[in-house]
């Protein structure tokens, strides 16, 4: 998210938990802005692919990152409803960070 009343990295912000862009916390970019930092990202890596336990969405809700709805497995944010991502926007992200030789970020197996 794009935090218009905040300046330099603060105006960049995790649409997940709110946490503003930094050097050690790595974020990749959805449609239109949208935002999932690498945290956010391994919860919802391991709540979806790992523990196999995310949640069914309604059908008015779209995923934050991709703005579609998916009838797949989505992981919510816990403090900020409605943000939410789709199981292909997950792994799309995932793969996207894993790639990133600065970022150092690994994709959760357990």
């Amino acid at each position: 998210m794009h935090d218009t009343d905040a300046e330099g990295n603060e105006f960049f912000k995790c649409d997940f938990c709110h946490n503003a862009w930094a050097e050690d916390r790595q974020m990749v970019e959805g449609h239109k802005g949208s935002l999932i930092c690498a945290h956010c990202l391994s919860v919802a890596y391991q709540t979806v692919f790992v523990h196999k336990s995310g949640t069914t969405v309604p059908e008015n809700v779209n995923c934050t990152l991709c703005l579609e709805h998916h009838d797949t497995p989505h992981w919510e944010s816990p403090a900020y409803a409605p943000a939410c991502a789709c199981k292909r926007c997950i792994n799309q992200s995932a793969r996207i960070l894993q790639k990133d030789p600065d970022a150092g970020w690994k994709i959760p197996t357990t």
